[in-house]
């Protein structure tokens, strides 16, 4: 499997490309930033970020784009620019059909190191230390791309499955008392 990972932001938005499967060896086949300059007008940025991402996607062509799920912070104006550039990378990946997971940043950390709250540091040197690189991937952006990669590639199976389980429940469910009345 070949993920592409972002880290999404508006000056920079991390892009990280890991190629292996579950319970083998991961390879890194790409990483960098997207940058736009703070001073450049918002829709200006946000095409910047498109145009980068559909460089990524030409030169990798991965079978998934991981993107990190925004969660609400203190900053507004920061959230704001993360969930742009978030929704930009889920467009790119929908108009070339690419399916899109996205991860909390909790369990990207969980999955990467053992812990959800785990600090920039110990993701980067995990990321180091599973793709064999010989230094972490600056910025942390870059390595918080990888680190959604990896996630998404050991996670996925397991997704897949529960997935598969739940729609064979709701198609072999016994129908409650609430619903033998009504009809579809």
């Amino acid at each position: 499997m070949r993920v592409l990972g972002v880290d999404p932001g508006l000056t920079r938005c991390g892009v990280g490309v890991v190629e292996g499967v579950a319970g083998r060896p991961l390879t890194m086949a790409g990483v960098g930033v997207v940058r736009t300059p703070a001073d450049a007008d918002p829709s200006h940025r946000l095409l910047a970020v498109e145009e980068g991402i559909e460089q990524w996607l030409d030169a990798y062509r991965p079978e998934c784009v991981a993107v990190e799920r925004v969660f609400s912070q203190h900053n507004v104006r920061t959230v704001m620019g993360t969930a742009q550039a978030s929704a930009v990378a889920m467009l790119c990946a929908a108009r070339r059909g690419i399916p899109v997971a996205l991860h909390t940043p909790s369990e990207v950390k969980a999955a990467v190191t053992g812990s959800g709250r785990a600090d920039k540091a110990q993701v980067g040197a995990m990321v180091t230390r599973l793709l064999r690189l010989a230094a972490p991937p600056k910025p942390a952006d870059a390595a918080d791309a990888l680190a959604l990669a990896i996630c998404h590639i050991w996670r996925a199976p397991a997704q897949n499955r529960l997935q598969q389980a739940v729609a064979r429940h709701s198609v072999h469910a016994p129908r409650t008392q609430a619903t033998k009345g009504r009809t579809a």
